[in-house]
């Protein structure tokens, strides 16, 4: 208890102390950021067969335990392990180096070795789609990889020559999404973290040669230019967080379609083996026939496509979540006697399921097609199961021009095109209830493009006076986190709960909107047919214009300026898609007459920054120079989180910490032994994991404590060993190296997902920085 006194004000004297430490740091912080190089972790999947070679990467398709650990776990006499127990393997690792920019990589890892350098990998599951067949869990393990000389070449001259970090690459039955983060243990040289995704390929299979072809088709390896160049962009469909391979369509005139199972960080051509049928009669009636895949989703375990009126869909190998014998080896055609004009994303699965939906034309126009996917089986039911909603909302004629489905309410909203009696054309909103079977107006689009000159925004009453532009409705967007719907095309439309709808005015109407990319983080991307983009951050009224813009022309000359590099004599955007909140250009670029495709990351901040106008500054004259005098030096609200609780009992994260067992030797060096006894471990760590049955805890509520019970006695006994490089295998395994984390700090920033039961609550502090003031929220809380 604390002695009487006087009460201090302690939370200022130390904000003050803080803000005079940063002040006192600020050169030499600026010192270590401009003789920091820019170096870049790097990642590749190996086999066992594969490591020590320099060169060469594994796809990632096996998914089955392998028993190439047990013989070397056999030797391991005297050891904490139980010598009775079945030890296997995992079929992969991961290969980990580095490279800074012009300077070897070789050379750099070998620096960063002997500096001190250790790269820390924390592995992430994604938990699946049906949690009724696998349990909902947040699941990560942490591990350190450990060095290991290069066999490609003999090392005569030198004791390290060329060498890389390895370590296990986990697989846990449920995910087909894992999320590898590359940290340092903060020794050696500064570099950045870097999260990769290793995500399995299901729509692979093994020939007789023991070589890996694709399922969906033939693999083509060349980017014909006049394939790419000045091609419309087109929109990235998938299940959010949880589709292990993308693809994408659009390619003229080809069957193909761009593939990646690593969010294209690399990717493949493939020509799709479907027999690009066409059929035209007077209930389907075609205007031509192209080859181009129109349409493209990606789902957890199956991949659609849509050809003129025609739609496949293929099923991939996925053991881990459906077991044995389930993936199809050629591409099926589904709904084979209806007309569909468009396949509609579901981008949010719900309910153990996943969903899509297909639009018809001719003779079943009015109705859709809802499809539901669960444990990798499609089936399809036409709604509305009655009358078609052509004639629920009693329009003479109509056609469903788009279509969005919410899981929470179980609505399917339609934005449909009507005509009525008089021939004219209007477009309404149009909401279906799957389990009422309820079909609703919901809401009538204006005719024209409201007059809301000067504004940032008009709400939509029917009072306002309107132009002569007519509105021409062409999508929907729907994000169920915030219950904000878009309704877009030369305009852009909001509402929050399908009240009342919001005209976002400085969307100029001269422009078309082509798609949207909604991050389902609170914050929306939208591509034109001129292949603009723009920016809206949900909950506001202001629209961005991004590319082209001032704050694009300014960025890119400061990174010519920052790294000159060759000049591409033209780029094509291919897509844009959002990754962990980061938007993100697939580009097509023509640099000294070779094409290549690039993921390239948009620097949203940054490009808003720069378009700040230029009276944010002034030039004073200072003897015989002028001094840049900045009038605004913070012109956009930073926001800050402070007092976050500690994550884990919100979040339900749960982390293993996996360290490689300590090799006996000078040169401290792994060998292919001791790297199959850290797969071993962490093999068998993960199937404690899964063994353990939460309800009914164990004594001390932690799922390694059985491993180890038995051989506590004897820890002395085995550190002896160790300590005079007796232990056999020339490995020690230290049994406080496998452990579950339970004290978790808070990062500066909220989780993703809260969980909180009954009576709990989740509190933190807000700072907010605006035009040089600061505000402190006292209690902010959920």
């Amino acid at each position: 208890m604390s002695p009487a006194g006087p009460e201090w004000p302690r939370p200022r004297v130390l904000w003050m102390l803080w803000s005079l430490l940063v002040v006192l740091l600020s050169p030499w912080r600026m010192w270590a950021v401009k003789n920091t190089q820019e170096c870049a972790w790097q990642v590749v999947l190996n086999k066992f067969k594969m490591i020590g070679n320099n060169e060469g990467s594994d796809r990632f398709f096996d998914q089955e335990p392998v028993d190439t650990v047990g013989s070397v776990f056999h030797l391991l006499v005297d050891a904490p392990i139980d010598p009775d127990e079945k030890y296997l393997g995992f079929p992969y690792y991961l290969k980990i180096n580095y490279s800074c920019k012009g300077e070897s990589s070789e050379a750099l890892v070998r620096k960063g070795h002997l500096t001190g350098l250790k790269p820390v990998v924390l592995v992430t599951f994604q938990s699946p789609v049906n949690f009724n067949h696998w349990k909902l869990e947040q699941l990560q393990i942490q591990m350190e990889a450990v060095p290991f000389r290069s066999k490609a070449e003999p090392c005569s001259a030198e004791e390290v020559c060329v060498m890389s970090w390895y370590t296990p690459m986990p697989i846990k039955n449920g995910s087909v999404v894992m999320y590898v983060d590359v940290s340092s243990n903060g020794l050696g040289p500064f570099i950045p973290n870097a999260r990769f995704q290793m995500n399995i390929n299901g729509f692979l299979k093994r020939q007789q040669d023991n070589t890996l072809e694709f399922t969906v088709g033939n693999e083509l390896f060349n980017l014909i230019p006049v394939k790419f160049v000045n091609v419309p962009s087109r929109p990235l469909w998938y299940t959010v967080d949880q589709a292990p391979v993308l693809i994408l369509g659009g390619i003229p005139e080809e069957k193909s379609i761009l593939l990646t199972d690593t969010s294209f960080k690399d990717f493949s051509i493939v020509e799709l083996s479907i027999d690009s049928c066409w059929v035209g009669s007077f209930y389907c009636p075609q205007t031509g026939f192209t080859a181009t895949i129109l349409d493209a989703i990606a789902t957890e375990s199956m991949l659609f496509i849509r050809q003129n009126q025609l739609v496949y869909y293929i099923t991939g190998t996925y053991l881990t979540l459906h077991g044995s014998g389930h993936g199809s080896e050629n591409w099926v055609r589904v709904l084979p006697n209806e007309c569909i004009k468009r396949l509609c994303p579901v981008h949010l699965h719900s309910n153990s399921s996943e969903y899509i939906l297909a639009l018809t034309i001719g003779k079943h126009e009015g109705y859709i097609h809802f499809g539901t996917i669960t444990d990798g089986r499609v089936s399809f039911e036409m709604l509305p199961r009655l009358w078609s909603v052509c004639q629920e909302i009693r329009a003479a004629t109509c056609s469903i021009t788009w279509a969005v489905y919410s899981g929470d309410d179980n609505d399917v909203l339609l934005l449909v095109e009507s005509e009525d009696n008089a021939a004219k054309k209007f477009s309404q909103v149009v909401i279906y209830n799957l389990v009422t079977e309820y079909v609703s107006v919901h809401y009538r689009i204006p005719e024209f493009i409201p007059d809301a000159q000067g504004q940032e925004f008009l709400m939509i009453l029917g009072t306002e006076s309107y132009t002569n532009v007519p509105m021409v409705p062409k999508g929907m967007s729907h994000n169920p986190f915030n219950n904000l719907l878009f309704v877009w095309g030369n305009f852009l439309l909001q509402s929050y709960g399908y009240d009342h709808f919001i005209y976002l005015a400085n969307f100029p109407s001269q422009l078309s909107i082509k798609y949207v990319v909604d991050s389902f983080h609170g914050e929306l991307a939208i591509v034109t047919e001129t292949e603009e983009i723009w920016y809206l951050l949900e909950g506001s009224y202001r629209v961005y214009k991004l590319f082209p813009s001032r704050g694009w022309e300014v960025y890119f000359s400061l990174q010519v300026m920052r790294q000159p590099s060759p000049r591409a004599s033209g780029e094509t955007m291919v897509t844009l898609f959002y990754e962990n909140s980061n938007l993100y250009q697939l580009v097509y670029l023509v640099i000294n007459k070779q094409g290549q495709l690039i993921k390239r990351l948009v620097p949203v901040a940054l490009l808003l920054l720069y378009q700040q106008p230029g009276s944010d500054y002034h030039l004073l004259q200072q003897k015989s120079h002028l001094k840049l005098l900045l009038t605004n030096s913070c012109p956009f609200t930073a926001m800050r989180l402070w007092d976050l609780p500690n994550p884990q009992i919100y979040t339900r994260q749960e982390r293993y910490r996996a360290k490689p067992p300590h090799i006996l030797g000078p040169s401290g060096f792994h060998t292919e032994n001791s790297l199959a006894v850290y797969q071993g471990l962490v093999y068998y760590l993960l199937w404690l994991h899964s063994k353990y049955d939460k309800p009914y805890a164990e004594p001390v509520h932690d799922s390694t404590w059985r491993w180890w019970k038995n051989k506590q006695q004897d820890r002395d006994y085995y550190n002896y060993l160790a300590s005079n490089w007796l232990s056999a295998g020339n490995v020690h395994i230290d049994m406080d190296d496998y452990e579950k984390v339970y004290d978790l700090k808070a990062e500066y920033q909220l989780p993703e997902r809260i969980f909180l039961d009954k009576g709990t609550s989740y509190s933190f502090s807000i700072f907010l920085t605006a035009q040089s003031h600061s505000f402190k929220s006292e209690d902010s809380g959920l």
